[in-house]
């Protein structure tokens, strides 16, 4: 038996746990520990329509009453879909139908770049709502009716969102944290809604007893996923090939991702391009002017972009094109690959584009996830053969 379990996260390992003035306390989630919370506030009903850029194709819209369906019944959901497949869009009835019932509704991504653009998202889309954008530096305000946050800032609401949205789950810092994940549960009041282009099997199993898997595999403008390009180079041919197949990209006039393993190899990757090819810049988690330099890409002033995974999900720009440079590092594994591809192709005007790894070796994580790809691709192409002849 256990001689004590955390009231915060529910930690019961011994080797976490501390005893000060004769007092037990947990040392695993110290920093998430805060004496005042945020308390929970009612709201009044509010009927509105999401303002969406698109219609929804047929799949999305059974998909998004589907979601607002378990959600009135008191059930999870999770949302397995590819990159490209407007998720976001899916979970706009569902939040139309909690701000009904006045409810507290939460929207968490890991990653702060992502929270900065979904918070813009639902700014437009719920323009009349009362929405707040939570995140490490930036929690002035921790209040609203709708509530965009990382994480990490979940420890400060206590049995508190009825509805709880979770895009990108099995991102880095989240996946594997216990206590991140212990936060995320005690944070529910009601009922949650998963979203993840890569759900692993343990997170599918889970819905098994106390929710549904809803199945999204084609992008919203019905094109398919780009499948990646393997380019064999060995030492200094991987610099040369880096250098050819950039070049000849951004001659098509497109912008370009260039993904490195690490932070050090994504600046001497950029210290050698930047002498040879001009207009890029470097991002990473270190850099403070990261999401400044993401803003002006986006509007073109840089051509390309250096990066860490950093930049692995929650951007979209119309034609981007990814690089993926030394993508048989084990850092690169199939799903981080997978959610890599997912950048290119996703504006309606411009669907389709190229990934290309570099690489010594051909690795089991690059076999799967052009396996994945693949096989989604093909799911899509017989579901659509199959609906033409009825």
């Amino acid at each position: 038996m256990a001689i004590f379990i955390c009231p915060h996260c529910q930690n019961e390992d011994e080797r976490f746990i501390a005893i000060k003035n004769g007092e037990y306390y947990c040392r695993r989630c110290l920093t998430m520990q805060v004496k005042e919370i945020v308390v929970y506030k009612k709201y009044p009903p509010i009927f509105t329509q999401p303002a969406i850029n698109y219609p929804l194709t047929k799949e999305q819209e059974q998909i998004a009453k589907r979601v607002s369906k378990n959600y009135l019944d008191c059930k999870n959901s999770l949302i397995y879909a590819v990159c490209g497949a407007g998720k976001t869009e899916l979970v706009f009835d569902v939040i139309k139908t909690s701000l009904s019932r006045g409810e507290q509704i939460g929207f968490t991504i890991p990653r702060r770049e992502v929270v900065i653009e979904i918070y813009m998202r639902l700014k437009e889309a719920f323009p009349s709502i009362e929405i707040t954008l939570v995140h490490g530096g930036n929690t002035n305000k921790l209040t609203g009716q709708i509530i965009v946050l990382t994480t990490h800032q979940l420890y400060r609401y206590k049995k508190f969102f009825d509805l709880l949205v979770f895009d990108e789950i099995d991102a880095f810092p989240y996946e594997g944290d216990f206590v991140l994940d212990a936060m995320f549960r005690q944070s529910v009041r009601g009922s949650y809604v998963i979203m993840s282009a890569t759900p692993s099997k343990k997170l599918i199993d889970s819905f098994k007893d106390n929710g549904e898997v809803l199945t999204l595999f084609s992008r919203f403008h019905h094109h398919q996923m780009p499948v990646p390009k393997i380019r064999i180079s060995f030492f200094l041919l991987e610099y040369l090939t880096l250098f050819l197949e950039l070049r000849r990209l951004l001659g098509l006039g497109k912008s370009v991702l260039i993904f490195a393993p690490t932070i050090s190899e994504a600046e001497t990757l950029f210290l050698l391009l930047k002498h040879l090819i001009k207009a890029g810049n470097l991002v990473n988690s270190k850099k403070s002017d990261s999401s400044e330099i993401i803003k002006d890409f986006k509007k073109g002033k840089y051509r390309y972009l250096v990066t860490t995974t950093v930049l692995e999900r929650g951007i979209t720009i119309k034609g981007l094109q990814v690089i993926v440079f030394h993508a048989d590092h084990n850092l690169f594994d199939d799903s981080t690959l997978v959610q890599i591809s997912g950048r290119v192709g996703r504006k309606k005007d411009e669907p389709t584009g190229e990934v290309i790894f570099i690489a010594k070796n051909k690795t089991k994580a690059m076999k799967g996830a052009i396996n994945d790809i693949k096989d989604k691709n093909t799911y899509v192409q017989k579901l659509y053969e199959q609906t033409s002849k009825t």
